[in-house]
């Protein structure tokens, strides 16, 4: 059976866990808490050399990390996988899109902000806040004109920017100035067998 390492609060969790319930696979999760050092034991960053969660370990030993790896390696051979080429490229430029432009930007912001750390560093809280906001504007454009990310069916790439995009307004970002992100979102959420089961940061997370 599969284990998933993972962290309640986290969206890039979360991406994991939907992928895994829409797909129907049996899997043991256990919860390892970031602000505990959990992900930055011995044990664990043999499998996750970052020490971030999420980790997926396989039943031969072997684990995958980075939550874009483990949607494409649970989604191959799925509906949720485009087997075009070009329509494969297209799912992972937006997963590459998402790690590189919206999580690191809209991700950060909304974790200083929840755990108080903006307070500390307000000028590069606003500056991820705002290269956020350029990010959702990119996606926001696209989605003006298309249902899903990929062919105009739901795949990995919408499990993939769903993660932090579905709570960009807790990073501060208004989200009234991206009209076709919220039908968007509701699109994902009506797909089958989805649940959204993100959970709060702990009051003891704040600085």
């Amino acid at each position: 059976m599969l284990t998933l390492f993972d962290y309640g609060p986290s969206a890039n969790c979360l991406k994991v866990r939907i992928l895994l319930r829409q797909l129907g696979i049996e899997h043991e999760r256990v919860e390892t808490d970031i602000f505990a050092g959990e992900s930055r034991r011995d044990g664990y960053v043999a499998m996750n050399p970052a020490g971030r969660t999420p980790a997926l370990l396989l039943d031969d030993g072997r684990a995958i990390a980075e939550s874009s790896a483990i949607l494409l390696y649970l989604a191959e051979g799925s509906a949720f996988l485009p087997t075009d080429r070009i329509e494969l490229a297209h799912a992972q430029q937006w997963l590459f899109f998402e790690q590189n432009l919206l999580e690191p930007n809209v991700g950060t912001a909304r974790f200083w902000r929840l755990t108080g750390r903006d307070e500390q560093r307000p000028e590069a809280w606003t500056q991820r806040r705002e290269s956020g906001e350029d990010a959702l504007g990119i996606l926001d454009r696209y989605l003006a004109d298309h249902d899903f990310l990929v062919d105009g069916r739901y795949s990995v790439a919408d499990i993939g920017l769903y993660g932090y995009t579905h709570v960009a307004h807790e990073a501060g970002i208004d989200m009234a100035g991206y009209p076709s992100i919220g039908p968007w979102l509701a699109r994902v959420e009506s797909t089958e067998g989805f649940a959204n089961d993100l959970q709060p940061y702990p009051a003891n997370a704040r600085l």
